[in-house]
Parts: structure tokens; C-alpha cells; sequence
């Protein structure tokens, strides 16, 4: 058998998850009105990339990812002088009633055109400046408008080149220089917003009504839900508005206060069921470029997975990155799907095509 059917079962449940806590945040005051309906939409849309994906094939995919590198490159860049204000971030593209994020196009453009140039896995220096002339422009294009963005890119070349199998001393090497970059290089750059949010949970009553705000709500309302939930569309914090962005930073938040830790744990098992999946299908494939691919798939959304409820938990900082599957949002939604279809179709074709 070509392809498991397991895998689009846990997508699709993962999905399910998502509309149940899109429905319920729709009744917080802070919510938009029509997100469920907009969310549906999306689901449905991603039936037309998911359709081209699975017609193209392994090889048509890789064969076209250069040009998509570069038409996602663009729009990304066009940010800079068209981009919208969403949400205090000028890297949105607005066209009428359709708004949406390039960098969700982006990482997937990223994740296939690395995965051409590591094909050939470690090779030296070469392979470094090879990787890098991908990876560099991408960041610098995203790390000045979205650092958690940056993040999501970097978690994707960083866990790619792992899977190039590079020597572990240097990627330890790597590790301790940005260990000790971040503290003494980029955090001072930042602006002083950008420094309290990336520390404030670490204390976030020192500014309760401010900085601190988002967090500790976030944690009244994973706790609220105790272990059984308050049940669903009975959650207190997110329908009387206390909970900012329930809909999107803060789903598993909401999530987890009506379905209580019976239902977070729910949901943690299927997204291990889900990365576990990815890493079968890794470990199934005969080509060092497959493997490739899949781990960048593996580590984008095994890195926005960790942030987000680590945010809601508040035991990390608070970037913005949206829960895959789940947290509201067209672009984030499609880009997901979209990337999960082409992991699928790179396994289904494991074996054939000459890429």
C-alpha cells in the first residue's frame, strides 16, 4: 500500500478539534463576526491545492519549488510596500475582503527548496553556503516585522540541516552561538515592547493589566477547566472577553477550559500521532531528500505546536504563532494543509520519479 489512511484521519481530527473551538471562541465580544463560516470556507478551499498536489506528483512538486521560492520571495517583500496593519503587523496582503500572510506561503516554499539543495546531504563547507543562500534571504525578509515568524523559519533550516546529517559538533557549535547571540546581540537590538514580551512570562504579575495581561488570563483559563472541562460553549473566560484572542493565539486556551486536561492531553496525543506519522514516513523513504522534506514539515509544526501551548501554559514567551489545525486563519490553515499534502504525495511516491 502506497499511502496510510491513518494520517488524514488524524488531520481531519485535528480539524474537527479546531471548528469545535473556532464555534465556541465565535461568542467572546472580542471575536470577529463569521469566523466559523470563514474557517469552513477555508477547510473547503484547501480542496483545490490538495487536488493539484496529489495530480503533480512527487516530481512536478520539487521541479516547480524554485519558481514558488521565488514568487513567495516576492510577496513577502511586496509587505514592505503594500502590507496592511493586521493585528499590529504590516505583513499582511489585502485584496478586497481576502486578506492573507505570505510568510505561510513561505515556509513552505522554504521547506521544499531546501530540501532540493540538501538533497545531496553534508558535503562540507559547500553545503553550509548553499543552505544559507536559501535560508538568509527568507529570514532577513520576515525577522524585521515578525520575530516569530523568524523563529518558525529558523526551527525549519535548523532541523533540516540535522536531517542532512551534518557532523552533531557543529550543529552543537551553532546551538551555543545563538544560545549566547539572543541575550547579548539580538535582545538588546529589540524595542522595549518587544523585550517585555518575550520576558514578561516569566513574571507576568509585575504588569498584570498590561504586558502580563494575555498570560495570565490564558492560565486562569486553562486552570478554570480543571480535569473534566467546563464543558463545550460554557467557557467563562473567552465568552466574557477576559481571554484575549481565544480564536487564535489562545485556542488550546480555550480549547482546554470547556474540555478540561482530559481534552488538552486529547489533543496533545493526536499532534505525537501526527509528528509520529511524519517520522515514519522519514524513516520509509529511500531518498535523502524525502527525508529532508519531512523533517522540515516535522520541525515547523512541531516548533509552532511547542510555542503556542507553551505560551498558554505560560512557561514560554508569547510570539503569536498560531496552533496548526486549529487556531483561526485562512492563510495558516491552507499553508498547513498544503504542506501536509505535499508530505503525503512525497510518500505516496517514494519510490517512483527521478528528482
Amino acid at each position: 500500500m502506497k499511502y496510510d489512511l491513518r494520517f488524514p484521519l488524524i488531520v481531519a481530527a485535528l480539524l474537527a478539534v479546531g471548528l469545535l473551538t473556532v464555534s465556541t471562541a465565535a461568542l467572546s465580544p472580542r471575536a470577529s463576526d463569521g469566523i466559523l463560516t470563514k474557517q469552513l470556507i477555508g477547510v473547503a478551499l484547501a480542496a483545490v491545492p490538495l487536488a493539484l498536489l496529489w495530480w503533480a506528483g512527487r516530481d512536478r512538486i520539487y521541479a516547480f519549488a524554485p519558481w514558488l521560492f521565488g514568487f513567495a520571495l516576492l510577496l513577502q517583500a511586496s509587505t514592505f510596500v503594500i502590507g496592511r496593519d493586521v493585528n499590529g503587523q504590516q505583513n499582511w496582503i489585502v485584496i478586497g475582503p481576502v486578506q492573507f500572510q505570505p510568510l505561510e506561503l513561505l515556509k513552505l516554499a522554504l521547506i521544499l527548496m531546501l530540501a532540493l539543495t540538501l538533497r545531496a546531504g553534508y558535503t562540507g563547507l559547500r553545503t553550509y553556503l548553499m543552505a544559507l543562500a536559501v535560508f538568509l534571504p527568507a529570514l532577513g525578509l520576515v525577522v524585521v516585522q515578525d520575530f516569530g515568524g523568524a523563529l518558525v523559519l529558523a526551527a525549519i533550516f535548523g532541523v533540516m540541516l540535522l536531517a542532512a546529517r551534518i557532523p552533531w559538533w557543529h550543529a552543537l557549535l551553532a546551538l551555543l552561538l545563538v544560545g549566547a547571540a539572543v541575550p547579548t546581540v539580538l535582545y538588546p537590538h529589540l524595542e522595549p515592547y518587544q523585550q517585555k514580551r518575550l520576558t514578561i512570562f516569566l513574571d507576568p504579575y509585575q504588569d498584570p493589566r498590561g504586558a502580563g495581561y494575555q498570560v495570565i488570563q490564558s492560565t486562569i483559563a486553562v486552570g478554570s477547566g480543571g480535569i473534566q472541562g467546563k464543558g463545550y460553549k460554557q467557557g467563562s473566560q473567552s465568552h466574557n472577553g477576559f481571554l484575549p484572542e481565544a480564536h487564535t493565539d489562545f485556542a488550546f486556551s480555550t480549547w482546554a477550559e470547556e474540555q478540561g486536561l482530559i481534552g488538552g492531553l486529547a489533543v496533545l496525543l493526536l499532534y505525537g500521532a501526527l509528528f509520529w506519522g511524519l517520522a515514519s514516513m522519514a524513516g520509509d523513504s529511500p531518498r535523502l531528500q524525502d527525508q529532508v522534506l519531512f523533517a522540515g514539515v516535522l520541525g515547523q509544526l512541531g516548533f509552532q505546536v511547542l510555542e503556542n501551548i507553551g505560551a498558554a501554559l505560560g512557561v514560554l514567551p508569547l510570539t503569536g504563532i498560531t496552533l496548526p489545525l486549529i487556531s483561526y486563519g485562512l492563510s495558516s490553515l491552507l499553508s498547513t494543509l498544503a504542506t501536509l499534502g505535499v508530505a503525503y504525495v512525497v510518500y505516496r511516491d517514494r519510490f517512483e520519479g527521478s528528482i
